[in-house]
């Protein structure tokens, strides 16, 4: 029991310690970003016909910036907001508006297009992989592969701009200009058919771009792994035993074989909230990776040190989770602890 209480200990103090070194990089990084969010707003106010200096101390006011603050002291109010839990407002995308509340309305979009995608897109990949293993060698194996190797070397932005194309616009098989968005306009948010009807139709064409970008790799994972499983001794000693090939397969490679998929897919599940910021720019869909590519073209900083925070914290979270996951499917690692 003492060692799995230090073991916990141990997890959560490396938990603060790399969320405090994310903040302070992320803090720093963004402030060596060139442009800040006065400058672009001066930008907008020098059209007007004020002069630089007139337009600086304007924005300065309205944006409720203190210009001449030292970074010490930004950091230090930073820090000291986090720690009771408060993000800041938004400066310029938003102005006043809780970063947390955006944060909320926005993960809510990009966990029902994105969540989803990567599960179905894990549980083809396993099963692709294992048959592909199966028959190694053979025409089907050679299909699956090279098929997986092409998606997986694929960025997801070429692949939803290919989407776009052949299925909105060469084949017409969806009317890709009224998808733009979360829901159709003139439909109101609430738990109704028409609603979730028009949720579904616009969450289609971002989710295939997330399960053709992750499938490939998922597949050529579990390949690689179910062909070293195959090799093990106890499957020959299974076969020697006269257990039928489908228990082999899924009792013994199957379930041995995705054990290291497990952590990259709980990692991968972490990133859920920073979403992709260009699939969502493509489908104009409001997701936090949307909010993302537009606090950074504002420089809002609050709102991209939110994002960032966000995605620290749901990356530790699921690998906390990988880690149970891990210890769950294979025995061997509890007894360490017990």
């Amino acid at each position: 029991m003492r060692p799995l209480v230090t073991l916990v200990a141990r997890a959560l103090a490396r938990m603060v310690a790399m969320l405090w070194l994310i903040a302070s990089v992320t803090f720093l990084a963004i402030r060596a970003l060139p442009g800040n969010p006065v400058d672009v707003w001066m930008q907008e106010m020098q059209g007007t016909g004020l002069t630089g200096d007139q337009a600086r101390d304007q924005a300065a006011r309205l944006l409720k910036i203190d210009v001449d603050e030292s970074l010490v002291s930004q950091y230090v109010g930073y820090m000291r907001n986090l720690l009771r839990g408060d993000l800041g407002d938004s400066i310029i995308l938003s102005p006043g508006t809780p970063v947390m509340e955006m944060l909320g309305v926005r993960l809510a979009w990009t966990l029902f297009s994105v969540s989803p995608a990567l599960i179905v897109g894990f549980l083809i990949g396993l099963y692709l992989g294992s048959r592909a293993a199966y028959r190694r060698g053979t025409w089907l194996d050679r299909l699956i592969t090279n098929g997986s190797a092409l998606t997986d070397s694929m960025p997801p932005v070429l692949i939803g701009i290919l989407l776009v194309f052949y299925v909105g616009v060469v084949w017409e098989l969806v009317p890709i200009q009224s998808l733009r968005g979360a829901y159709s306009s003139g439909v109101q948010p609430g738990f109704t058919l028409d609603f979730a009807l028009s949720a579904l139709a616009h969450v289609i064409m971002p989710s295939m771009v997330y399960v053709l970008a992750s499938v490939g790799g998922w597949t050529l994972m579990m390949r690689g792994s179910a062909l070293g499983v195959l090799k093990d001794d106890y499957v020959a000693q299974a076969r020697a035993r006269g257990l039928s090939e489908r228990t082999i397969r899924v009792s013994f490679v199957q379930r041995n074989a995705r054990l290291p998929l497990v952590t990259g897919f709980a990692i991968s599940m972490g990133f859920v909230v920073s979403g992709s910021v260009l699939v969502e720019e493509i489908f104009v869909y409001p997701g936090v990776g949307q909010l993302l590519a537009d606090a950074l073209a504002l420089r809002d900083y609050t709102v991209m040190q939110g994002v960032v925070l966000a995605t620290t914290v749901t990356v530790l979270i699921a690998t906390a989770i990988a880690d149970t996951l891990y210890g769950w499917l294979d025995p061997r690692t509890r007894t360490e602890y017990e």
